[in-house]
């Protein structure tokens, strides 16, 4: 494929890293002021995230909150968790390890702070080695690597450009729109980047201001941006990894480069609900919280691969970073120079997974006169005007991390969705360094874009029938529904067939055949059987996949449900009701046995009978029968000083599938007794 255009000259500038902030309807920068230290991590000071466990009413957890003097600042629309402000005088960690004793809390922990992670130092200039070693005006690769400092892109562009995937930078916000605000009295103008503007983009959301205008105001989302889909082939500036995906702004971190764990976690939590299918994380931080946890968690089980960068304090501490060190749910990505040895900069440790150029601005391996940053378009970065846009160098595992999430792109759009078979495709195919094998400074080394593309994994064959719904029981003669839910658990599209059976009767019901059942989808398969000539009794129905070629377990492609099919005009009625008192302790009630018959006076058991009392008390009541047709119903309680009146009972409806109840037939519809 034709190398995209360069620009001949291209604008120098100085990167720095600064910090960010949050707000509950438009937040401001967070300040030192507003964050503390939490251990080894940063948090906001006056905040704790609390979330209820399912089932707490919305009144008990507002009593839990008062009891505690913590007020509520944010409710998230996507995970539930709430904000919750510190009364006065209360430290966090007091505040955290309260609410972790209530046993209605699922879990409370601190607002940690995360920050975009571009490791700071000058900016140099523009060639994109990063992408493809060709690109480098210096020629080939002095240090001998496969694929030089780059992820070897340019052959993976004939295979794939990313076109049909959808991929969510939570981040910063991105330059991807024209668009003015009033922001305190003032106006704030937003542009969109020159060189994104052929690039596709799906709606978004700001969680830091909440609205879905996410654009960038750090500069940092913007850089990111670029290099998963920089619009290319335009004769302009630079190219991206997935020029033809589709990007989802998602704007998580403020002004200054930083954001909370909520806003985070809702970001991801949007992502993955509106339509991602691969989510960049160029952010992170030390501190495990269970709202980032689940956030990610989330993502992965809606089918989305997640990105993370694996963090910048390998020279400084080496600590773990969130959410990159999740690693069940995540793709942790550390960073390497043009020689393809790790950056000074970068975490290392048993999360990490990947290696991709994050650059090393300190040195100029490949002598083309300039620092080796990874080169994209955004705004000014030291004036944060957002009209002033240039060409930036920047460094740091931020960088390193799209480079993943675009080829993680290129194999979306190439029909490689799940999340695990993606990590499969990278990982197996990513170019070897370090120690052999995995290892922990390259995880299983630097991504290759073409090697990926080009991988496949050994053809799974699965097809499976993975549910049968059916009434427990029908009155002969009825078309009973019967739904089978039909998988393809296999990584290769599958056409099969689908029959149910009457095992008990050896009837053929009917079958359904499947075509185009994608690796991972789902399908329910509607049947009517007739009854009309079934015989009265238990029906073993049998819902079959047929084997596809190739397939080897064989064990879930059937499963069975049991219907009982009950004589034609079949009839049930009040046969007694009943009366009692129950007189022990200071209170009284009223107690109705219920008998329920067939037309033969034979007892029916499985009834729900339903009805209400009145006189002394008044509620309703509903209860089944037993093997001997009787249900005990109990009234509410009344004081025994209450004289005079009654307790009466009436029964509302009897209902039992495929018998009907036949209230002229009942010896009796209510009865009473008197309180003594």
């Amino acid at each position: 494929m034709k190398r995209p255009s360069r620009l001949a000259a291209f604008a120098l500038a100085v990167v720095l890293l600064v910090g960010a902030a949050y707000a509950a309807q438009a937040r401001e920068d967070l300040s030192p002021a507003d964050v503390v230290a939490y251990g080894q991590a940063q948090a906001v000071a006056d905040e704790v995230v609390v979330k209820f466990k399912p089932g707490v009413s919305q009144a008990a957890a507002d009593a839990v909150n008062r009891a505690h003097g913590a007020a509520i600042i944010y409710r998230s629309p996507f995970a539930g968790f709430l904000r919750l402000r510190l009364p006065a005088g209360r430290s966090l960690e007091e505040m955290v390890a309260a609410y972790r004793r209530i046993p209605q809390v699922e879990y409370a922990e601190p607002n940690f702070v995360r920050q975009a992670l571009i490791f700071p130092n000058d900016p140099l200039y523009p060639w994109q080695w990063h992408l493809d070693d060709s690109v480098s005006p210096a020629g080939p690769n002095p240090y001998g690597g496969a694929n030089g400092g780059g992820i070897n892109l340019e052959p993976a562009w004939d295979i794939s450009t990313g076109a049909g995937a959808v991929v969510a930078v939570v981040d910063t916000g991105i330059a991807y729109e024209n668009y003015s605000e009033r922001v305190g009295g003032r106006t704030k103008r937003y542009y969109q980047a020159p060189d994104l503007a052929q690039t596709t983009f799906v709606p978004g959301y700001d969680a830091v201001n909440h609205d879905s205008h996410p654009n960038d105001d750090n500069g940092h989302g913007t850089h990111v941006a670029g290099t998963i889909a920089q619009s290319t082939n335009n004769s302009l500036g630079v190219a991206g990894v997935a020029f033809d995906a589709a990007l989802m702004p998602v704007k998580v971190l403020d002004a200054k480069g930083s954001g909370t764990d909520t806003e985070v976690a809702d970001g991801i939590w949007y992502a993955a609900d509106h339509g991602a299918n691969v989510i960049n994380l160029s952010l992170g931080g030390p501190g495990s919280s269970d709202t980032l946890r689940n956030a990610v968690a989330h993502a992965y089980e809606m089918g989305v691969t997640v990105v993370c960068a694996a963090g910048n304090e390998g020279d400084s501490g080496n600590r773990a970073s969130y959410p990159a060190a999740y690693d069940a749910y995540c793709i942790a990505v550390a960073a390497t120079r043009y020689d393809e040895t790790r950056a000074y900069y970068s975490n290392y440790g048993s999360y990490v997974d990947l290696a991709a150029p994050g650059g090393d601005l300190n040195v100029d391996q490949n002598g083309d006169g300039y620092g080796d940053g990874v080169l994209q378009n955004t705004f000014n970065l030291n004036t944060g005007n957002t009209a002033d846009f240039a060409y930036w160098f920047l460094m740091g595992t931020s960088m390193a991390s799209p480079h993943v999430a675009g080829v993680a792109a290129l194999l979306v759009a190439n029909g490689v969705t799940q999340p695990d078979t993606v990590r499969e495709a990278l990982q197996k195919t990513a170019e070897d360094k370090g120690a052999a094998g995995w290892d922990p400074l390259y995880g299983w080394g630097i991504v290759d874009a073409y090697a990926a593309l080009s991988y496949a994994s050994a053809p799974v064959h699965d097809v499976a029938v993975t549910a049968v719904s059916a009434p427990s029981s029908a009155v002969r003669g009825a078309a009973v529904a019967v739904d089978a839910t039909v998988a393809n658990q296999g990584n290769y599209a599958e056409t099969f067939d689908i029959t149910l059976t009457d095992t008990t009767g050896g009837v053929f019901i009917g079958g359904q055949t499947v075509v185009g059942l994608a690796p991972g989808a789902a399908q329910i398969v509607s049947f009517a059987w007739d009854t009309t000539f079934a015989s009265v009794g238990d029906h073993l129905l049998t819902a079959a996949a047929s084997a596809v070629a190739g397939e080897v377990d064989l064990a879930d492609n059937s499963r069975t449900a049991t219907v009982t099919i009950l004589p034609a005009g079949l009839t049930m009625h009040v046969a007694s009701i009943d009366m009692a008192l129950k007189t022990a302790g200071t209170n009284t009630s009223g107690l109705a046995r219920v008998t329920i018959a067939d037309a033969s006076g034979n007892p029916v058991a499985g009834a729900t009978v339903s009805g209400h009392w009145s006189g002394a008390t008044g509620d309703t009541d509903i209860g089944v029968t037993d093997g001997a047709g009787r249900v005990t119903l109990e009234s509410n309680k009344v004081k025994r000083a209450a004289r005079s009146t009654t307790f009466t009972f009436t029964v509302d409806g009897v209902v039992l599938a495929g018998w009907s109840y036949n209230p002229a037939a009942n010896v009796e519809s209510s009865d009473s007794i008197s309180v003594p």
